[in-house]
């Protein structure tokens, strides 16, 4: 593949989460191109041959570094073991590569420019920019991300990015130090996660758009995990940032919003779920009072809702806190 020389000053790190990659692995270091300084293949306990085949590798590339999990952590486990050990090596820009052929080695240039000219601090690829890959794409994965998408964006706080199970992402290494890996979630929630972490330090967030290759391989995201696991888990990223960011970290208009919205929106409900059942038992009407006393907090709770909302979508981070390199 063709090479891109004016990336060559840069200490650039690629980690390659590998588990039950056999077949392809070989093929993704080969296509790797030279001004990557450092790869790291993280084995996660990969029953198969794919430790020897990235060890035959290592030993006519240099660049090569095999890590092995004894027991299975999951792709977010062994990125953040790569993770590390990148800042080790002191990688000034990470990038995630999986090792099942599915990410195209010649996109990288894409998501590396935006962080080497300071433009952004992270990099993501996706594929909803381009409608001939698009089409591509299996159905029900096209379905499934456009729904994960939405809830993506208002759990994460960037809703500007789409995509979010593409995991073809790189990140300034200044902003990677900053993340704290232990609370990086090492299931296949890690993408969102990372966004999750990466919003509350208020890193600038740049989508990269680029096509998939969807060829023989076999997704190990197993769609029930989809279903049950990740709706509580965005649940949770958006309560976390909803109280560190607006209670803890800051207090601005879209606190007293919530604070208002929220109170007078349950006290409309309740107040009026209970009323309607109490009047309908007793077969009569309810007073005009006593609806205008549950309809007006309603009413008022959803406005105060809505206003912190717009300020929530004018609130992603627009400065990177990375310089250019």
């Amino acid at each position: 593949m063709s090479d891109a020389p004016h990336f060559h000053p840069y200490n650039i790190a690629v980690v390659i989460p590998a588990y039950r990659v056999e077949r392809e692995i070989r093929s993704v270091l080969a296509d790797l191109p030279a001004y990557l300084r450092h790869v790291i293949v993280v084995d996660d306990a990969s029953p198969d041959q794919t430790a020897e085949i990235v060890t035959e590798a290592a030993a006519s590339d240099p660049r090569i570094v095999l890590i092995r999990h004894a027991t299975n952590r999951g792709v977010g486990g062994a990125m953040t073991t790569g993770f590390r050990k990148a800042l080790e090596l002191g990688a000034q820009i990470v990038v995630k590569l999986d090792g099942d052929g599915q990410m195209d080695a010649s996109h990288l240039p894409a998501l590396l420019a935006p962080l080497i000219r300071g433009q952004a601090d992270y990099a993501k690829g996706n594929r909803f920019r381009d409608f001939v890959s698009l089409q591509k794409m299996p159905l029900i994965r096209r379905i499934g991300n456009m729904g994960l998408g939405f809830l993506t964006k208002a759990a994460t706080g960037y809703w500007n990015t789409f995509d979010p199970t593409n995991g073809y992402v790189a990140i300034r290494g200044e902003m990677l130090a900053q993340i704290p890996l232990d609370q990086v979630d090492n299931t296949y929630y890690f993408e969102t996660s990372m966004l999750g972490n990466l919003y509350l330090l208020g890193a600038v967030v740049r989508d990269v758009p680029m096509p998939a290759r969807y060829q023989n391989e076999v997704s190990n995201l197993l769609i029930h995990r989809v279903l049950f696991e990740f709706p509580w888990k965005l649940f949770r990223t958006f309560l976390r940032r909803m109280w560190l960011k607006n209670f803890l970290y800051d207090f601005t208009m879209t606190s007293i919003y919530l604070l208002a919205g929220l109170p007078l929106l349950s006290f409309g409900l309740i107040f009026g779920i209970v009323k309607w059942i109490q009047y309908a038992n007793l077969n009569l009407p309810a007073p005009t009072g006593t609806v205008m006393l549950a309809a007006l907090p309603v009413l008022l709770g959803i406005q105060f809702l809505l206003s912190a909302v717009e300020l929530d979508l004018h609130s992603v981070p627009k400065e990177p806190l990375s310089p250019p390199l």
